[in-house]
């Protein structure tokens, strides 16, 4: 188990929205990337590893089949996570405005950088 990471964890699908978020926020926050699918030995490794039955845990994936999908999955396995939907009209978290998604980070109680908000 990790014990020097921060309390909260972002799951995102791939290294293209981890990188986008990195650039928003300035908290100390772990962002795991699931590559689009999570195979059940996968999940149980980054449940134990991270511990994530005992952090804040936030699923922003895409608003497209695979994220519907691998959302509904991580859900039902984390009933405590809270969610992040990006707008249907823009489909991926790493294509969403970034004045949109740090918006979203906030409201998460997420820290983004001011110059991202406007």
């Amino acid at each position: 188990m990790i014990t020097d990471e921060s309390e909260i964890v972002i799951i995102v699908e791939g290294l293209t929205d981890k990188r986008q978020i990195e650039k928003l926020i300035t908290d100390d926050v772990t962002i795991l990337c699931t590559n689009g699918t999570l195979s059940i030995e996968r999940f149980d490794d980054l449940l134990e590893e991270y511990d994530l039955d005992y952090r804040d845990v936030i699923i922003l994936v895409d608003e497209d089949k695979s994220g519907m999908k691998l959302r509904k999955q991580l859900a039902r396995e984390l009933p405590h996570a809270e969610h992040i939907r990006v707008s249907s009209d823009y489909r991926e978290v790493a294509t969403t405005p970034e004045n949109i998604l740090a918006t979203a980070l906030l409201s998460k109680r997420i820290s983004v950088n001011p110059i991202f908000l406007v």
